[in-house]
């Protein structure tokens, strides 16, 4: 008995039919790998960015409120012990101990141009040996705590002569005495997808800490 078995292989125009079909199924298969990559990147990056602004948030807090009436500059006329403009501000107060050597330290918070738009400069000093035309005998620390700011300002909140809390202002106009309150407002670069939080720090200080605004007043 003879039997008949037909056999029929593959046409080059299917093999690459087969080929097209496995290469349009392994792209979108990279590129959906792909996309959750670069999705989870983006979280992961937010995420580090929320935790950051949270962190120097809680930093800035713990130091401005524990600014010390401290002089670290002294004339014939008055002796000054916090300075404060829309972008800068100079005053005295501990550092946390893990930073610290001992000492009262002078701590400044500055706006300052970068590559990326502003950066927020902290910078601190012994105050023994501090000079404001010279770092002095101590070392400067200088840290960029933030970057790619778009905009931001600082501003001061105090008592008028009647002993009334004034509005916010841009400039703290008596360096001889510390506001009763300091706002920090930043922006931060578009594409973020984060916001920065209100900041309004109230000053802890002792009833014997000058915190009135002195003869010039505030602006209302």
């Amino acid at each position: 008995m003879h039997r008949t078995q037909s056999q029929r292989g593959f046409t080059l125009l299917e093999m690459l039919l087969v080929i097209m079909l496995l290469a349009l199924l392994l792209g979108g298969a990279y590129g959906g790998i792909s996309a959750a990559v670069r999705g989870m990147r983006s979280g992961e990056a937010a995420i580090e960015r929320v935790d950051k602004v949270r962190t120097v948030q809680e930093f800035l807090r713990h130091q401005i409120s524990r600014t010390l009436p401290f002089p670290y500059a002294q004339t014939q006329t008055t002796r000054e012990i916090f300075h404060g403009d829309d972008k800068f501000m100079r005053f005295v107060a501990p550092m946390p101990g893990y930073l610290s050597h001992g000492g009262a330290y002078v701590q400044t918070l500055q706006l300052a141009s970068g590559e990326n738009g502003l950066q927020l400069v902290f910078t601190s000093t012994l105050l023994n040996g501090f000079s404001t035309d010279k770092s002095g005998s101590g070392q400067v620390s200088t840290v960029v705590l933030l970057d790619h700011l778009r905009d931001g300002k600082f501003s001061y909140r105090g008592l008028d002569p009647q002993h009334q809390l004034t509005n916010w202002s841009d400039d703290w106009p008596d360096p001889s005495a510390t506001p009763l309150m300091v706002n920090i407002d930043l922006t931060l670069a578009a594409g973020g997808q984060i916001d920065w939080p209100t900041l309004s720090i109230p000053l802890m200080m002792d009833s014997s800490a000058q915190r009135g605004v002195g003869a010039a007043g505030l602006r209302q």
